[in-house]
């Protein structure tokens, strides 16, 4: 089983391969296969890590853990505006591409700080005693929790539960279905049960 780090990583490393695959290439068709996956990664993973991830920084960090999330969400709600933006563009758009950068500008700083900060604190108080074993069921909801979330950007939405969640679920279905009519790289499936 993987640990929370590990899951939230893993999905750290997609987003950074997506966003390559985007602004290395300057074939369109490419770029919004691309784009699409792009989105597609970051905006479940966003929701999941505050419906999943920040509560636990609370729960097992205290003061401190309730710093981080807050924290957290508000950096999570400027890389939602930017998605929102990006979503909504074509790569035909002169913007498309430096859009996508200033939100990776974003995304990266928020990135560096969780995996050399917060996720290791977790770790540490998630390695103790009655604690033992939450790191890993934490990370199989985390990837459940991607399944049910929406696939696009809705910052209206907030970042907090239980806001989040009703306005998540209330969205995710008409998300999902509009992924059917997406391009995405021909290896993958915009069905979030496959992922």
């Amino acid at each position: 089983m993987s640990s929370i780090t590990e899951a939230i990583t893993s999905d750290h490393r997609e987003i950074e391969k997506a966003y390559n695959e985007v602004v290395n290439s300057t074939d369109i068709e490419h770029q919004t296969r691309y784009g699409n996956q792009f989105t597609w990664e970051l905006a479940r993973h966003s929701i999941a890590e505050e419906l999943i991830v920040y509560p636990a920084f609370e729960k097992y960090l205290g003061h401190e853990g309730k710093a981080m999330a807050d924290k957290d969400r508000g950096e999570h709600h400027k890389v939602k505006e930017f998605l929102k933006k990006f979503q909504n563009m074509s790569p035909k758009d002169l913007n498309y591409v430096p859009e996508l950068n200033s939100l990776m500008s974003v995304l990266k700083e928020h990135i560096a700080e969780e995996e050399k900060d917060d996720l290791p604190a977790l770790e540490m108080a998630l390695s103790h005693g009655e604690n033992q074993g939450v790191s890993e069921k934490m990370a199989t909801t985390f990837g459940r929790t991607k399944a049910f979330v929406p696939s696009r950007s809705h910052p209206s939405a907030g970042e907090n539960p239980p806001f989040e969640t009703v306005m998540g679920l209330l969205t995710a279905p008409i998300d999902h279905v509009a992924d059917i009519f997406r391009k995405f790289p021909n290896k993958i499936s915009p069905n979030p049960s496959t992922k």
